[in-house]
């Protein structure tokens, strides 16, 4: 019993190391045993048997304790136990539209003016740490980025942040400022353009070509861009717009110095419209206001390297010109001065010199106009002057719309006179240059030529006659004036078209005086008037009377006419009558004396047979039947044969003369007793 007893002991002993052996082995082989995810990676600590780090290394090498530079990537690994820890770490995962921006904690030190550690090779996107550190990789931030993906990438060795790709929205520009790089050339504002840094996406060959520290010539266009925001400062500015009927003029911040007595800078070409600031340089671009200028549209310039300033287009108007002068150009010779000088109508050959009209492509008044239209000027380089080619009214009156109150003269007699005027001019197309030569624009000629030489003409008239008399003179004042301002401006190259006398206006007093003679004169002149329009009214009434009468006068008249046709009718029918008469009468008288000499047979014939007495009281008989002969009287009186039937028979003989009817019944017969 007791050797069973030693025996179980023996065994549980023996059992019991196995249990601890066999434990331990498990222990020994879970921590030889990593099994890394597929997102995963595994730091590697070497913490025994192993080299010391060099000084100033935190990052260990193969062979040398402390934490590894390289990693376990996704699987299964098998480290030794006690003398290898690992930890895990997930993947860096860079999103679209993000770029990643790695510092290295070790390495080899950046050289002095250097901010940004050398580009090293073969590392894999920094996945690979102990190559980076063995190929001289520098402590401090990477030029290099990563670009959107997942990289298995040492926590430890380097740090990687995340920042935003850079995005120029459309309208805007990108200026770049170079953390690093040489210095800038002395005298220059921007630094110098390199090639192929590929819109500063790859700064390797930025730095490899040279490129130098400081805001940058070249710009970044609408786009995104992966672009290393440590080394390259981007800001944004909106691009240049200008906008219809403007025009953009530019300064050059940049350039070669502008020329002694140059106002503009020289234009140059191939700069695409100031876009490539590049080109602008290197064809020898000179700083400061630039002749060209921008039409409208959008144009992507570096606001470091150009300033944009906004103008209104030049406008012509119809009816209009415009009167350039130019800043630019080459200077005028002494002899096209003079020739130039001697052209312009009352200018001595020193105006000439300083006020000359000079061809294209000269400094000057330019002696071409431009006609109605739209111009892209650069007012820098060229001034227009608009000149109104029609018909300018300029007025002296009390209406508030015009600029000048009426002129105010002095009467030879001493009265006060105001004089409203309007005066018409115009300046001929082919004038405007030497107009404007004379004295400079419209304005000019309105201030200080025509109105001093209108008000200087009426008071000049005005102090030469009476007030009355300048009244009733208007037309011959006005013609006076017209004359003198046509001559004065002409030597301005301007024409007249007429000066007018709107109103004068005397002193009430003066007025009184002059309305109570006039209206004397009207009254005498309406007396003498209404005189004669009585006499005239008299002529009249007669003239009206005899036009009363004309109707008779024109019924008498037709019926003298009627009368002198019925005369002539009347002897016409007479004298045919008569002449039908005598043949009738000649006719009958043969007729007669045929019957005569028959009857006077016959009577001769009863004379012979009967006898006269017979042949009296035959033929009386026929004509008593005949009632050829009365036999009973009309009238029969009888009286007593006193006086009284004298007087009876009388009476009876007129009325019977007179050819009176009397009515026998009416008639009172009295006879004698």
């Amino acid at each position: 019993m007791e050797i069973l007893s030693q025996l179980n002991a023996a065994i549980w002993a023996g059992g019991t190391i196995v249990a601890i052996a066999g434990i331990f082995a498990l222990i020994l082989a879970y921590q030889s045993v990593v099994i890394v995810g597929g997102k995963e990676i595994a730091l590697i600590e070497r913490r025994w048997l192993g080299k010391k780090m060099p000084q100033g290394r935190v990052v260990a090498m193969n062979s040398e304790v402390g934490i590894q530079a390289r990693t376990l990537g996704p699987g299964m690994h098998f480290l030794i136990p006690f003398i290898y820890t690992a930890k895990k770490s997930e993947f860096i995962e860079i999103m679209d539209g993000k770029v990643g921006l790695i510092e290295s904690v070790d390495g080899g030190p950046i050289p002095p003016g250097k901010i940004f550690a050398k580009v090293i090779r073969g590392h894999n996107s920094f996945q690979d740490g102990e190559v980076f550190l063995q190929n001289g990789g520098q402590k401090g931030p990477q030029i290099d980025i990563l670009p959107p993906g997942k990289y298995r990438i040492n926590p430890y060795l380097f740090k990687v942040s995340i920042a935003n790709a850079v995005i120029i929205e459309k309208g805007q520009v990108g200026v770049v400022t170079s953390q690093d790089g040489g210095p800038i050339a002395p005298g220059r504002l921007l630094a110098a353009s390199v090639p192929d840094h590929h819109n500063f996406e790859d700064g390797e060959k930025f730095l490899a070509n040279g490129g130098q520290k400081g805001p940058q010539i070249d710009i970044l266009l609408p786009g995104t861009y992966r672009i290393n925001i440590h080394l390259f400062q981007v800001t944004t500015a909106p691009a240049a717009v200008i906008e219809s009927a403007k025009v953009g003029l530019v300064t050059a911040k940049d350039g070669n110095p502008l020329p002694e007595k140059e106002y503009v800078a020289h234009a140059v070409a191939g700069h695409a419209d100031f876009q490539d600031a590049n080109a602008f340089l290197k064809g020898g671009g000179e700083r400061g206001p630039q002749l060209d200028v921008l039409k409208p549209g959008t144009y992507y310039i570096n606001p470091l390297m150009f300033d944009v300033a906004f103008d209104d287009v030049a406008v012509v108007e119809r009816g209009q010109v415009a009167v350039v002068v130019s800043n630019v150009g080459e200077e005028p010779t002494p002899e096209m001065k003079k020739r130039l000088g001697s052209t312009q109508m009352g200018a001595t050959e020193e105006e000439g010199k300083e006020k000359y009209v000079v061809p294209n492509g000269f400094r000057g008044i330019q002696e071409e106009v431009a006609g109605p239209g739209k111009y892209y000027l650069n007012r820098l380089a060229f001034m227009p002057y608009i000149i109104d080619t029609t018909n300018i009214t300029i007025d002296w009156d009390d209406s508030k719309e015009t600029r000048f109150d009426p002129l105010s003269v002095i009467s030879k007699d001493g009265f006060p006179i105001g004089v409203s005027v309007k005066v018409v001019v115009r300046v001929r197309p082919d004038q405007a240059p030497y107009m404007v030569a004379k004295v400079g624009s419209i304005d000019n000629l309105i201030l200080h030529v025509i109105h001093p030489m209108i008000d200087s003409s009426f008071r000049n008239q005005a102090s030469t006659t009476s007030a009355m008399n300048f009244m009733q003179d208007r037309q011959e004042e006005q013609t006076k004036a017209e004359t003198r301002a046509r001559l004065e401006l002409e030597k301005y190259h301007v024409e007249c078209v007429s000066a007018l006398i709107c109103q004068i206006m005397l002193p009430q007093e003066l007025m009184d005086t002059q309305t109570k003679k006039i209206i004397a004169q009207q009254q005498t002149t309406q007396y003498q008037e209404e005189q004669k329009a009585q006499v005239t009214r008299i002529e009249m009434e007669k003239t009206k009377a005899t036009a009363d009468q004309q109707p008779e006068v024109v019924r008498a008249e037709i019926a003298v006419k009627v009368a002198d046709q019925k005369k002539r009718e009347t002897v016409t029918l007479a004298e045919g009558n008569a002449e039908s008469a005598r043949l009738k009468g000649e006719g009958d008288a043969k007729a007669i004396e045929a019957v005569g000499t028959a009857t006077a047979e016959a009577y001769q014939k009863q004379k012979t047979a009967i006898g006269p007495q017979a042949i009296m009281a035959i033929e009386l008989a026929k004509h008593i039947s005949a009632g050829k002969i009365k036999i009973m009287p009309d009238i029969l009186t009888v009286g007593s044969g006193g006086a009284s039937e004298g007087l009876a028979t009388v009476l009876t003989r007129a009325i019977a003369l007179s050819g009176m009817k009397i009515n026998p019944d009416a008639v009172t017969t009295k006879t004698s007793e």
